[in-house]
């Protein structure tokens, strides 16, 4: 029998909501809705543990991580099923690098740190990419921050035989891949882009906290973008009353045969959480494959699920 993937998590926000609930309800129904992997190297979906979290917020530390999720600014809805109690208490985060060393003590008995606090906090992120090093524990970089782009930290982690992946995960159907398969549609096609531009509208924590740091998440969006350079990404919107749900609006402008003009609008609602968990279930088995093969650095099967990986813009 296979031995399950022991995860850390860093943020207990919606995302951390999201995949939590996501493996419970998976376990109990055994049902693939919304799968795009159903097994990775052996490891299928409910082959996952978190085993420790950490978070700033004073209401969340120090509860199980399963009450800790519902908490409040979270806002991701309660899923059909049962939640077992995860005896796992909610650990104080680092507050700035001096306490690496506290945060990978933490992690022992952890394989692959999850990092899912907001976007916007680059030395936090890259302190916590310090603390699995120094744990011996693979790291994935969901946020706009740059860590997987630094190619010195990659090729500390590939000398420590340690994964690192990241950085900016691509939502599961995300406005970054829709808009990126119309522009590549477009080329395929024979059509020639004129202009194009994306609004993105969110009432999750996350936007509320990437309005007021929106330049790392800009750079992420177009990194994800063929033709980036005709693509306008506007601000992004914080509107409390959309909960955890993501709408998005996209326009395309082209010429066709003739010098005829094409023009396209579309609208996608999506959960935001959702769209983040449906990818990290992925990038969690492939971090947690490559550690136990000994494969450190950078992850290529992982390159696809993400915005920015290693090489891109920071």
């Amino acid at each position: 029998m296979i031995e399950r993937v022991r995860v850390a998590v860093v943020g207990v926000g919606n995302n951390t909501s999201a995949l939590v609930q996501g493996l419970a309800l998976y376990r109990q129904s055994g049902s693939l809705v919304g799968i795009r992997r159903p097994v990775i190297d052996g490891l299928g979906v409910g082959d996952i543990d978190v085993v420790a979290a950490f978070a700033t917020s004073a209401e969340k530390v120090g509860r199980d991580l399963t009450e800790a999720i519902f908490l409040p600014p979270n806002n991701f809805p309660r899923l059909p099923c049962d939640l077992p109690w995860a005896d796992v208490p909610v650990t104080k985060g680092l507050v700035d690098a001096t306490e690496v060393r506290r945060v990978a003590a933490a992690l022992a008995g952890a394989e692959v740190l999850l990092y899912s606090a907001p976007s916007g906090r680059p030395e936090t992120a890259q302190a916590y990419a310090e603390a699995a090093l120094t744990a011996g524990v693979a790291f994935i970089n969901t946020t706009a921050d740059p860590v997987a782009r630094d190619p010195r930290r990659m090729e500390r982690f590939e000398a420590a035989g340690l994964p690192l992946i990241g950085d900016d995960l691509a939502s599961q159907f995300g406005t970054s891949v829709v808009h990126n398969a119309l522009l590549r549609l477009l080329k395929e096609r024979g059509l020639t882009l004129v202009s194009s531009y994306q609004v993105n509208l969110g009432g999750t924590e996350d936007f509320r906290n990437l309005v007021e740091n929106p330049d790392t998440k800009k750079r992420s969006k177009l990194n994800a973008l063929s033709d980036a350079d005709s693509v306008e990404v506007a601000p992004l919107g914080y509107l409390p009353h959309l909960g955890s749900q993501k709408v998005a609006h996209l326009n395309v402008e082209a010429r066709g045969w003739g010098e005829t003009s094409v023009s396209l609008d579309v609208k996608l609602k999506v959960h935001d959480p959702s769209g983040a968990a449906g990818v990290n279930i992925d990038l969690v088995r492939i971090a947690a494959s490559a550690l136990r093969n000994g494969r450190g650095g950078h992850c290529a099967e992982a390159t696809s699920l993400l915005k920015s990986p290693p090489g891109t813009a920071i």
